[in-house]
C-alpha cells in the first residue's frame, strides 16, 4: 500500500470520508470489488426545465471531489454521470425564453419533444442539455452526460421498467402514504404518454398486467388504453424514477439537498423493493440569501454563477462548495471577497505541506492534488479593492502601473492570473465598494499617530519590504496608543485613510500602493480633506 493511500485512508477531509463510504461499500479496503458493471459510478442529476445554475456547479464539484478521493483509496475505475431528466414533462414556461405563446402549446410534452424556442437544437430539452455540458465542459469537468430521453426509448431502461410493474404494489404502498387523501386517488408511479398528444399524462391506472408488461389507464377523454410499460411509453413520477435511475445504472454515491432527505428515504426503499441496493448518499444544506431565506432558482434570489464569476475566478467559487457542506451558508456577493482570499492563502501553501496535511488542505480537493500556479504573489483580493479605492479608479492599466512596484517585472502577459483577479477585483469595487466607502477625520491622538507614521515613511527607502514597513506602522501605534489598544490604531488607518472598517496588512499595502503616495494621502487626511474624492 502506498504512503499516499495510507494517509488517505486516514484523512479527515469530507470528501475522504465520503470516499471510505464507497469503500467499505465495495468489501473494504482489503478486500474491494469492482462491480459487475466495471466501475464505480457516481452521478449527478439535472432537470433540464431551465439552465445550469449555482446548485447543478455546486453538486458536480463536490461529487467530483468524493470522486477524487476515492482515485486515492482504490485502484477501482470511476465514472461520473451526469443524468438529465429530459422526458420529465414540460410544465411551465419559463419568463426568460423567446417565442412564449409557441411553447405554451406543448405544456405537458417532454422536455425533449418541445420545440426549441431558441431555434438552434432539436427541442428545448437538446438546447438547454446543450447549455449544461457547455457549463460544465467550461470549468474542466470530466463526466459522462446521460439523457432520460435516451434510456426510455433505447430501451435500456426496459428491465428497470418490468421490475417496477412487476412489484407495482408493493412499490405503490411506499408511495400512497406520503400523498394527500385527493391525489391518492389518482397517482401512479407510471405515467404514460399519451399517444394522440404526445404529453405525458397524471392518469389513474386502473390494471397491470406483469406476464404482458403493460398498464391500462384512463384516457384524458375517459377511453381506457393498455400500454407497454417499455420503449419509451410510459415516464415514471420522479421519486420512483429516481429509484429506477439507481436501480438500473448501478449508481453506488449520490449527494443531494438536505430538503430531499425524505425523497431520497423513499427512493431507497424503492430500491430495495426491487432488489437493488441503493446507493451512498450524502446531504447537503442549501443555500441562504443575503437575508437568510432559501434561495430558489424560480425566485432569482441568492447569487449565481455568472454573477459570482463575474467578481472572482471559479477556483473561489469551488472552495465556498468544498468548505463545511452541511453547514447553511449565506450565498451572496459580499462573501466573494473572502473566499477568494481564502483560495489565494491555501493554494499558495499547497505545494510546501506535508503530505498528510495537504490531503486536509481545499486547494487540494479543488485541483485533485496539483497545485496550479494561481499564486498572486503575496497579492490580495481586499488589498486590490483598497488599491483601486485610494486610486479611485477601476482603469486595470493604473492599477498595474502599482502593482508593478509591488512585483517587479510582473505584466498582464506572464502574471495572467493576477491581471484576472485584478479586472474582477476592480469591478468589484465599482459595484459593491465605492458607494458604500465613508471616510472620517481623525481625532487629536490620532492625528499625532498619523503624522509620527508619515514622518517615519519618509525616512524609509524604497526598498525597504513589506515586512519592515508592517513592523514600522505598528511601532508608530505602540507610541501613540496603549497596548490594549493598538486595533484601535489599525481601525484608525482603515477608517481615516481607506473609509473601511477592515483592511489589508498595511506594509503590504503601503508597498502596493506605494511609500510617497501613502504619505501624501496622510497629509491630505490631516489637512482635513475628504479622501473619498480624487487627489
Amino acid at each position: 500500500m502506498s504512503s499516499e493511500r495510507e494517509l488517505a485512508g486516514q484523512a479527515r477531509a469530507w470528501p475522504f470520508e465520503e470516499a471510505r463510504k464507497i469503500v467499505a461499500r465495495l468489501g473494504g479496503p482489503e478486500l474491494s470489488k469492482t462491480p459487475a458493471k466495471g466501475y464505480v459510478l457516481l452521478e449527478t442529476g439535472y432537470g433540464p426545465s431551465g439552465l445550469p445554475h449555482i446548485g447543478t456547479f455546486g453538486e458536480v464539484a463536490r461529487t467530483t471531489m468524493v470522486r477524487n478521493a476515492f482515485k486515492r483509496l482504490s485502484d477501482i475505475p470511476t465514472k461520473l454521470f451526469a443524468f438529465s431528466d429530459d422526458m420529465d414533462g414540460f410544465r411551465k414556461v419559463p419568463d426568460n425564453v423567446p417565442n412564449r405563446e409557441m411553447l405554451a402549446a406543448h405544456l405537458g410534452k417532454p422536455l425533449t419533444a418541445v420545440p426549441d424556442p431558441f431555434g438552434t437544437h432539436d427541442s428545448f430539452g437538446a438546447h438547454n442539455n446543450a447549455r449544461l455540458k457547455a457549463f460544465l465542459d467550461s470549468f474542466g469537468f470530466e463526466y459522462e452526460f446521460q439523457s432520460g430521453t435516451e434510456w426510455y426509448k433505447s430501451g435500456r431502461f426496459d428491465p428497470m421498467l418490468r421490475a417496477m410493474l412487476n412489484h407495482y404494489d408493493e412499490i405503490q404502498a411506499v408511495m400512497l402514504p406520503t400523498l394527500g387523501e385527493e391525489r391518492q386517488q389518482s397517482y401512479s408511479i407510471f405515467l404514460p404518454v399519451c399517444r394522440k398528444t404526445g404529453r405525458v399524462l397524471q392518469a389513474p391506472v386502473v390494471k397491470t398486467d406483469a406476464a404482458a408488461g403493460t398498464i391500462v389507464y384512463r384516457d384524458e377523454d375517459g377511453a381506457l388504453v393498455e400500454t407497454p410499460v417499455t420503449g419509451g411509453n410510459v415516464k415514471l413520477q420522479w421519486k420512483a424514477d429516481w429509484a429506477g435511475r439507481w436501480f438500473a445504472l448501478g449508481v453506488d454515491y449520490e449527494m443531494y439537498g438536505k430538503d430531499l432527505i425524505p425523497s431520497a428515504e423513499l427512493s431507497a426503499k424503492i430500491v430495495r423493493i426491487l432488489g437493488g441496493k441503493p446507493p451512498e448518499g450524502f446531504n447537503y444544506e442549501l443555500f441562504l440569501d443575503h437575508e437568510g431565506k432559501k434561495i430558489s432558482k424560480s425566485k432569482g434570489n441568492g447569487l449565481s454563477v455568472e454573477e459570482w464569476l463575474a467578481y472572482a475566478p471559479p477556483e473561489s467559487l469551488a472552495l465556498y462548495m468544498q468548505q463545511q457542506p452541511r453547514r447553511a451558508k449565506r450565498l451572496y456577493f459580499d462573501v466573494i471577497p473572502r473566499a477568494v482570499d481564502e483560495y489565494l492563502s491555501l493554494v499558495e501553501k499547497l505545494p510546501s505541506e506535508e503530505p498528510a496535511k495537504a490531503l486536509e488542505n481545499p486547494a487540494w480537493h479543488i485541483h485533485d492534488g496539483k497545485a496550479p500556479d494561481n499564486r498572486a504573489a503575496g497579492v490580495s483580493f481586499a488589498m486590490l479593492l483598497n488599491l483601486a479605492g485610494v486610486a479611485n479608479t477601476d482603469d486595470k492599466d493604473v492599477l498595474w502601473q502599482y502593482l508593478r512596484r509591488y512585483v517587479p517585472g510582473a505584466t498582464p502577459e506572464n502574471a495572467p492570473y493576477l491581471d484576472t483577479l485584478l479586472a474582477r477585483a476592480a469591478r468589484y469595487y465599482v459595484d459593491f465598494v465605492k458607494a458604500n466607502k465613508k471616510f472620517r477625520l481623525p481625532n487629536e491622538l490620532e492625528r499625532a499617530a498619523l503624522a509620527d507614521l508619515r514622518d517615519t515613511l519618509k525616512r524609509l527607502t524604497d526598498d525597504t519590504s513589506a515586512e519592515d514597513i508592517q513592523n514600522e506602522v505598528y511601532e508608530a501605534g505602540k507610541r501613540h496608543f496603549p497596548k490594549e489598544k493598538l486595533r484601535d490604531w489599525f481601525g484608525t488607518l482603515y477608517q481615516v485613510l481607506l473609509g473601511a472598517e477592515q483592511g489589508p496588512r498595511m506594509g503590504a499595502f503601503i508597498k502596493l500602493y506605494g511609500r510617497d503616495n501613502v504619505v501624501r494621502l496622510i497629509e491630505r487626511a490631516l489637512a482635513g480633506e475628504d479622501l473619498g474624492q480624487a487627489a
